[in-house]
């Protein structure tokens, strides 16, 4: 595995982790908050599996774009679309009013 593969896994993991502890608090769970890192935490995935797979890509946020772009080592992945255009609308505009 390259090094900067395992750079954007380990951010990846610290998003999971930051939005487990957001979603389950029991006194203040942030769920905003919650979903803004679940959402960096696919982005990170995929992110990292396009660097191993030596594919460029673009600084976005847009997790089906990005899932389109790792199709073409990880062909299976396609079953993740529904999720990936779920999950991208917590990236940018969810986190702030109106």
């Amino acid at each position: 595995m390259k090094p900067i593969t395992r750079e954007w896994i380990d951010k990846a993991e610290g998003d999971w982790f930051a939005a487990q502890q957001l979603y389950r608090a029991r006194k203040h769970p942030n769920y905003d908050a919650s979903c803004f890192h679940a959402q960096q935490c696919a982005e990170k995935y995929l992110k990292a599996r396009l660097e191993e797979g030596g594919i460029n890509f673009s600084q976005t946020h847009n997790l089906a774009h990005l899932l389109t772009l790792t199709l073409q080592v990880e062909p299976q992945w396609i079953t993740l679309q529904p999720q990936m255009s779920a999950l991208s609308v917590f990236a940018v505009d969810f986190r702030y009013p109106g």
